[in-house]
């Protein structure tokens, strides 16, 4: 499978730096197409996501994260009408159906556990990617 003939952009938001630089290999592993940008916290999200020029296609965040966590950077993205329709995941080591089931109330499109290696988190991407319909056959 490869991208279609269109960029994709991703957004992460964790803190955790080689979180960060795994994500980015895995989706290197994807294409060449596909950008990503990063921000260390929620509150480093929002003031990258008003200084973007495109709207990312995905948003992919950690629930536990300094100065503010996962699920209040994602009620604070959906108050935004400009991002309130994009496809945000929820990204954390663990699986807390509590948390997951708080997640998908405050509109999380699903929950992502960190795989434990990139071939894992890249099959994982391209997964939600299928899911979304932005892999093509070739």
């Amino acid at each position: 499978m490869r991208l279609n003939n269109t960029t994709l952009n991703c957004f992460l938001v964790d803190d955790d730096l080689d979180d960060q630089e795994i994500f980015g290999m895995a989706l290197i592993g994807l294409g060449d197409s596909i950008k990503c940008f990063f921000a260390n916290d929620g509150v480093h999200a929002l003031e990258k996501l008003h200084d973007l020029s495109s709207i990312p296609d995905f948003i992919f965040i950690d629930m536990n994260m300094p100065r503010m966590n996962g699920l209040q950077c994602l009620q604070e993205i959906k108050k935004i009408d400009r991002f309130s329709q994009i496809p945000i995941y929820m990204f954390s080591t663990a699986a807390d159906p509590k948390a997951i089931n708080e997640s998908k109330k405050l509109g999380a499109a699903d929950f992502l556990v960190k795989p434990t290696n990139i071939s894992d988190l890249t099959t994982a991407l391209e997964t939600i990617f299928v899911r979304s319909q932005v892999y093509v056959n070739h």
